[in-house]
């Protein structure tokens, strides 16, 4: 196993900016709490002491042995090498990477969903579904038609559990939760096999689980108190208590309501905000990172949350660790990216942005102090929790990036630098920021009116919502695929669109959702090169510049690409196989879940669309059912992949046999009709085919359903097989 941080000595440095590709648009003393009851229980005497642990809290793992669970997701940290000369992010913080390699699996085979953007991520590989199940597979925010199609109105997906369009955006019409399910229902909160076995659960700067505007604010504290909150007291921050939990039985609490949860869920209590979570678990007052600083909203320089959602490694942790230190046994937090410089949470910090508000390429002096801090910040959370008795040995750790990036810039001087010993300087960094409407009316004439999410994948809204045959739609997409732009970096001409989905295959690509108003008209996945908006380029130097490199912004996402999509995991502790480095098993973000919950011994009230990852866990860990039937779970959930993934090999044929006959031209259009007759054809089998495979996997996961070899499980085998070659054929591969 090899270890990494010998050369890694390079000096701190500050970050600032935030990335606007996955930035979190739209965010913007109290008497102790008693603490009284049994629901908090210390061990005499044993390593544990220094933690209470909750006694009420009843994980079922093998053996018993997980007593915590902690959850790390990072933004765009990257386990493969940008530049081969230059360490990996996760190399540069070898603190963490030893750490999981030493007491479990680090997988690079693992995948994001698409679009591959931080909230869609995020949301996938927390409730272990794909985006048409959770409600915003087009993130970070997506597109919701005018009930008269005039226009589409854009929905931040960054919410909390329970807010809908309806709270956001009533002009749209639409009156649904922000994360629906494909029933019409808010999507099942991932807190709640928790909260019901007896666990708190707390939550840092987590989509989804904290309050993330004002909207949230009022959605849970009403109008009056969110027209005059401070932001930094009520958003990011939140613990959501088992019934009887001391750390809800005062006056901080406000009931955690679910009312479409499955199964029903009442009596449970939360606390929302650094108001009223920071005097229950740090009555003495403000928390601070893991370097005893009080963690500081940058731009109102109040002790709390920082609002732009881009809390450092020593603030994220140092709040984990104080909520692990108060008693919750289940927590998730979230660190943001180092290649692009972030205010610092710190006391009189400012806003002003670091760098000139320039992002960092691979090697860059900001970028790897930035790594360096990360590593000293692990390296002290770690050492921290192991004083208090929290290590490998009972508490399971899960680390999970939303995605990877492209770099976008020039080539580094010197040639031959690795960033650690030879700092990395670039001529260009920026992505190329492009100006869709005006290219379409510049190169093809084409005024149509339309609106997008902006992105490298833009998501397409044409006025008027035409259907995928009108010729409006068509021409658009004809269009689109003969766009071309000269790149200021190299000064070559660049094809724009690399890849068009209609609504079929996006069907398939499992974007569509139970709304039919969210519907986009089509995705371009473009260049990863370039960003694309419309109107004006904010980050040109003349904004009317319809093609331009913008320095702050130079790691793009939300594209197909393996070097955007094709991103990593790592599981530490009990019941983990100690593999160190394993590329050997395909996964994605909906794998997560249900291996989290086996390891646990808890299960969901709803099938994932994700499998456990038997292979990275040692065979007493697993259920019996699950155990006795190893090998062909494996065999059986192997295939499932490969048909309902994303990025798993249906997926993948499936958007290059959709970009051919999308930008096909042939007589009545068709090449284009028969193939909208084919893709709705695989798609139903498709569908049927993996409902039947998931039934069985879940049976033999959760439900204590064996699981044998035989006729059944071979003949759903060989149909995936024979599913895979079709659309393998009709990719012309």
């Amino acid at each position: 196993m090899m270890r990494f941080g010998a050369l890694l000595n390079a000096p701190s440095k500050v970050r600032g900016l935030t990335n606007a590709n996955c930035a979190r648009y739209g965010r913007g003393v109290i008497a102790s709490a008693l603490l009284a009851g049994t629901a908090l229980a210390m061990v005499p005497g044993s390593a544990e002491a220094a933690a209470p642990l909750q006694a009420s809290c009843q994980l079922h793992s093998a053996g018993n042995k997980i007593k915590r669970v902690v959850y790390i997701i990072f933004d765009n940290v990257h386990l493969r090498r940008d530049n081969p000369n230059v360490p990996s992010d996760l190399e540069q913080i070898p603190s963490l990477l030893n750490f999981l390699q030493e007491n479990g699996v680090v997988s690079g085979n693992h995948h994001t969903p698409l679009i591959s953007h931080t909230a869609d991520d995020i949301l996938t590989g927390l409730t272990g579904v794909y985006g048409d199940r959770h409600g915003s597979p087009i993130s970070n925010s997506f597109g919701i038609y005018k009930a008269d199609n005039s226009s589409a109105v854009f929905q931040t997906s960054f919410v909390y559990w329970t807010t809908t369009t309806a709270q956001s955006h009533p002009e749209a019409g639409e009156n649904l939760p922000v994360l629906v399910n494909e029933n019409g229902k808010n999507a099942p909160a991932p807190w709640v096999a928790y909260t019901r076995a007896g666990c708190d659960v707390g939550a840092f700067s987590l989509n989804g689980l904290a309050i993330e505007n004002r909207t949230d604010i009022a959605n849970i504290f009403g109008s009056t108190v969110a027209a005059s909150a401070a932001t930094p007291d009520y958003e990011g921050v939140a613990v959501h208590c088992a019934k009887g939990s001391p750390l809800c039985g005062n006056s901080f609490a406000k009931p955690d309501l679910l009312p479409d949860e499955p199964g029903g869920y009442t009596g449970f209590s939360a606390l929302y905000g650094n108001i009223n979570v920071q005097p229950v678990i740090s009555p003495s007052g403000p928390v601070t990172d893991l370097d005893g600083v009080v963690i500081t909203d940058p731009f109102s320089n109040k002790p709390g949350f920082p609002t732009d959602f881009d809390p450092s490694a020593t603030a994220s942790l140092g709040y984990a660790a104080k909520m692990l230190e108060a008693g919750v046994p289940v927590v998730y937090t979230y660190v943001a990216d180092a290649h692009d410089p972030h205010h610092l949470d710190v006391p009189n910090a400012g806003a002003a942005n670091p760098n000139n508000g320039h992002a960092y390429g691979p090697g860059e002096a900001g970028y790897v102090a930035a790594l360096k801090s990360y590593d000293q910040a692990f390296g002290k959370f770690f050492s921290r929790l192991k004083a208090d008795g929290i290590d490998a040995s009972n508490t399971l750790f899960v680390v999970v990036p939303d995605e990877n990036d492209h770099f976008v810039g020039g080539p580094p001087s010197p040639a031959n630098c690795n960033g650690v010993t030879t700092p990395c300087t670039y001529a260009n960094v920026g992505e190329i920021e492009t100006s869709l409407d005006k290219l379409l009316l510049s190169e093809r004439m084409n005024s149509t009116s339309f609106s997008v999410h902006s992105d490298d994948a833009p998501n397409m809204y044409i006025s008027g919502n035409p259907a995928a045959t009108s010729t409006l739609t068509r021409t658009m997409e004809h269009d689109l695929d003969a766009l071309t732009a000269t790149s200021p970096i190299t000064g070559k001409t660049d094809k724009l669109s690399v890849l068009l989905a209609d609504r079929a295959e996006m069907k398939l690509l499992h974007m569509i959702t139970f709304s039919a108003q969210r519907t986009a008209t089509l995705t371009m996945f473009g260049d990863d090169d370039y960003f694309f908006e419309t109107g004006n380029n904010s980050g040109c130097a003349v904004p009317s510049t319809p093609v331009c490199e913008s320095p702050g912004f130079a790691w793009n996402h939300g594209d197909f690409q393996n070097q955007i999509t094709r991103t990593w995991f790592g599981l530490a502790g009990p019941g983990v196989e100690r593999k160190g480095r394993n590329d050997s098993v395909f996964s994605d973000h909906t794998d997560v879940r249900p291996t989290v919950l086996t390891l646990v011994g808890l299960k969901d009230d709803y099938v994932h669309d994700g499998r456990v990852l038997a292979e990275d866990l040692e065979p007493h860990a697993l259920p019996d059912s699950l155990e006795d039937s190893l090998f062909p779970y494996v065999e059986l959930a192997r295939a499932y992949k490969q048909i309902n993934a994303p990025k798993g090999s249906v997926g993948v044929n499936s958007l290059v046999a959709a970009n051919r006959a999308i930008t096909s031209i042939s007589p009545n259009d068709g090449v284009y009709n028969r193939y909208l007759t084919t893709i709705g054809a695989i798609t139903t089998e498709r569908n049927a085919l993996a409902g039947a495979m998931i039934t069985l996997l879940d049976g033999a996961a959760f439900k204590n359903q064996r699981l044998r070899g035989g006729d059944k499980v071979e003949d759903l085998i060989e149909q995936a097989r024979r599913l895979t070659d079709k659309v393998e054929d009709l990719a012309g591969h």
